[in-house]
């Protein structure tokens, strides 16, 4: 259900590269959420760094609204840097596991596995 890789590289370096890996493969960044900056400016001890990145192929999100439009909800994808025991990760939750749980068209499948394969390879080129 998960994807997630190690990184040699330090977080900062990672989630820039994530960011232009998304840009390569024909996504868009929506939105990014420091997620580690926002609990800590609230107050909170958070010693891990962490960042989601909001990420959409407009086409692809198009479709699958189309059959279900429910499925808003389940978009866009997520992609995350973040760092546990001193070491940086990136990881997602599979589009086809989300979407499988959701819905059983099979159109859809064939769209998710279509993001999960792009995004999977956001993931590695940044990592």
């Amino acid at each position: 259900m998960y994807y997630i890789v190690e990184s040699e590289k330090s977080f900062e370096q990672a989630a820039t590269d994530l960011d232009a890996a998304v840009k390569r493969n024909g996504f868009g960044v929506l939105h990014v959420h420091d997620i580690g900056a926002t609990l800590r400016g609230k107050g909170v001890e958070f010693a891990n760094q962490c960042r989601v990145f909001e990420v959409c192929n407009p086409n692809q999100a198009a479709k699958v609204m189309a059959t279900d439009m429910r499925l808003n909800m389940a978009l866009p994808c997520r992609i995350s840097v973040y760092t546990e025991g001193g070491k940086t990760h990136i990881g997602m939750i599979k589009p086809s596991g989300i979407l499988s749980a959701l819905s059983q068209d099979a159109g859809l499948k064939i769209i998710a596995q279509e993001v999960e394969e792009k995004t999977i390879r956001m993931v590695d080129e940044a990592k």
